[in-house]
């Protein structure tokens, strides 16, 4: 099963012109299916005087579920790129729209297929991308006395604070790549007097 897999950082978008023709792509990071869907028909909206809006998206954390449309462009020549660009950074949660605009000369398979497989990777770059990792829950109940020193020294050790509450303790619900550090580290940490408590697991966005 994997644990962590890339995802774009941001919203981006990249312009090739190749013989007049303009190839416009937009990359997005999108949950499901609909949202790529959702993409595609937004640009239509916004770019009706264009001539194709062609499209791929990878999802998931092993990038099983993709798909393309070549929109009415000959078979294989933009979607199957597309996606192929997406694949091959490794990059998942994605859509990928190209917008094209028919500049008056036919580019042939060859041109196309470089036209919309380029837009894409520029588009990709403008993005980044940042890893999303499977985190085990945990809550920590903690005095108050002690969270801010507690929830530092986590920190350091790479744990993720997802949520800090504040009552009568401090609960912070923290994620861990993998949960056995995480009691030694509390227990060295509170002298033993604290321990942590599963929570479930949840995939999370982790900078770096």
């Amino acid at each position: 099963m994997s644990t962590s897999y890339l995802v774009p950082a941001r919203d981006a978008e990249a312009e090739v012109v190749v013989r007049r023709s303009r190839f416009l792509a937009v990359v997005r990071r999108v949950p499901d299916e609909v949202g790529a869907r959702e993409l595609v028909e937004e640009l239509r909206r916004t770019h009706r005087d264009a001539r194709h809006h062609c499209s791929a998206f990878v999802l998931g954390p092993t990038g099983a579920v993709a798909g393309s449309s070549d929109d009415g462009e000959p078979a294989g020549t933009a979607g199957a790129p597309m996606l192929e660009v997406l694949r091959g950074a490794q990059v998942s949660d994605v859509a990928a729209v190209v917008v094209r605009w028919f500049g008056g000369t036919l580019l042939g398979a060859g041109g196309l297929v470089r036209a919309y497989g380029d837009a894409v990777r520029l588009a990709l770059e403008a993005a980044g991308t940042r890893r999303r990792h499977l985190l085990h829950e945990f809550v920590v109940a903690l005095p108050h006395a002690d969270a801010g020193r507690v929830e530092s020294e986590l920190r350091s050790r790479g744990v993720t604070v997802l949520d800090t509450a504040y009552g009568a303790e401090v609960a912070l619900r923290v994620g861990v790549p993998e949960p056995g550090p995480l009691e030694g580290w509390l227990a060295e940490l509170t002298a033993g007097r604290v321990a942590a408590e599963p929570a479930g697991e949840r995939w999370v966005d982790v900078p770096g």
